[in-house]
């Protein structure tokens, strides 16, 4: 039941208002005058006050009101207040109404007014206690989050990011695999380092491998290593990236591009410990935890064939999925400003048009753009113009995928005059992805 305070030197005053008030389960407390009022604020949890604006016999000026009003607001900011004021009080009421004053009543006062005054504001006022505690309990998650664990410096203020990395900490010491899935550019070696430096490896090496960057006939001999003469072009052995990860993480990014033939191999190697080189037949033997990545749908792929099942279960011992920047639009601005150089800095409508960009190549996409934006900015201020972005944008829907349409690439490849390297960079793809988008839209490398 919410509690009012009333202060009011007229006793008849107070007893019509506990009155009207109990009629509609409010409870109510009185005090005679402003300073037995302040007393009780101080002592006790008060939801709402109604206070006149006149303790004096002598006077009507409102001066006490406007005091008393003061009084109330430094202590207690966000606590609604009720102005009751007779006629010649108006002007003064209206001052304190520009002041912070919810609202005021003239004696004498309609009941069913009053009542729906009062109605609207403990409702807003219990919207904005429970508003003032959820920004706490959040604040309080992520302080305990940033305290207990390594997040490598991720910026984010956005709640999906929030769970995210909550779910990455929880899972790091797990000594199972990890699959991270979510679209290009979004962080997923971010959080692929998380898992690493919060787990009990974090003392061994982090290991990186791109599957999707490399040729297919070299990606095996990246993972295992070759002896010398194994290839054309290996003049003498190389250790591979799981000798070098030994006692640490391997991340394995663009997983869904391994050959087959790497897939046979790596599914071993999960199972057994033991691999290996290319070329030499002597077994080699380590310990690694694997963390992959992916932003194909590896259920398609099973179906086509181009992905082995039982790879997929050994390597999706626990799925971290990495939102799309547009799924988390509160981490927008605070990338972008983590982004740019000092001295720069966003206009308001710059900030808006950024904020209206559905970002088909996530995070990466952003960095992008801020660093052209920043380089373009003729003084320390970036205009919309300066960022380069299409002028209608919306944010894409939530089971939008993560290839970028038609659209997206052509437009980018305007931006960037041509260049593929710099398009894939700026739509979060790699430089092979986009050839391939490319060949499947039936657009020109030009």
């Amino acid at each position: 039941m919410p509690t009012i305070l009333i202060i009011d030197d007229n006793a008849a005053v107070a007893t019509a208002l506990e009155v009207l008030l109990s009629l509609h389960d409010i409870r109510s407390v009185y005090a005679d005058s402003p300073q037995a009022g302040l007393a009780v604020l101080a002592q006790t949890p008060i939801d709402l006050v109604i206070q006149d604006m006149n303790f004096h016999a002598d006077t009507t000026s409102g001066e006490d009101g406007v005091a008393l009003f003061q009084q109330i607001r430094t202590a207690h900011p966000d606590l609604p207040v009720i102005l009751l004021t007779a006629w010649t009080h108006l002007e003064a009421a209206v001052e304190l109404i520009k002041a912070g004053a919810a609202d005021y009543l003239a004696k004498p006062w309609d009941d069913r007014k009053l009542i729906t005054t009062l109605n609207n504001l403990l409702e807003l006022g219990e919207s904005r206690r429970q508003l003032a505690q959820n920004n706490r309990s959040e604040r309080q998650r992520r302080s305990a989050l940033e305290r207990d664990f390594d997040l490598r410096g991720t910026v984010y203020a956005d709640p999906a990011s929030e769970a995210a990395l909550a779910l990455a900490c929880q899972i790091a010491r797990a000594d199972i695999p990890v699959l991270i899935t979510g679209p290009n550019g979004a962080g997923k070696e971010r959080y692929a380092e998380i898992l690493h430096f919060n787990s009990a490896v974090k003392s061994g090496p982090f290991v990186a491998l791109n599957c999707g960057a490399l040729p297919s006939e070299l990606i095996e001999a990246e993972l295992f290593g070759a002896d010398a003469g194994a290839y054309t072009g290996a003049s003498k052995s190389r250790e591979g990236k799981f000798e070098a990860a030994d006692g640490g993480t391997l991340f394995l990014d663009e997983i869904g591009t391994l050959p087959l033939a790497g897939q046979v191999k790596l599914l071993r190697v999960l199972e057994t410990g033991r691999f290996e080189r290319l070329g030499s037949n002597r077994e080699r033997r380590v310990k690694v935890r694997i963390v992959s990545a992916t932003n194909a749908d590896l259920a398609a792929l099973i179906a086509e064939g181009k992905f082995r099942e039982d790879l997929f279960y050994r390597l999706n011992g626990i799925e971290l999925r990495v939102p799309p920047l547009a799924q988390r639009p509160r981490d927008i601005l605070p990338l972008a400003h983590h982004f740019l150089p000092a001295g720069k800095r966003l206009s308001e409508d710059a900030e808006r048009t950024l904020q209206r960009h559905a970002w088909p190549g996530n995070v990466r996409e952003l960095r992008n753009v801020m660093q052209r934006a920043a380089l373009l900015a003729r003084g320390e201020r970036i205009e919309t113009p300066d960022l380069a972005l299409p002028t209608a944008t919306t944010p894409l829907p939530a089971n939008s995928g993560d290839e970028p349409d038609r659209a997206s690439i052509e437009a980018a490849l305007s931006r960037c005059g041509g260049v593929l390297a710099q398009a894939a960079a700026e739509l979060g793809m790699s430089r092979q992805a986009l050839y391939r988008r490319l060949d499947r839209l039936g657009i020109a490398r030009s």
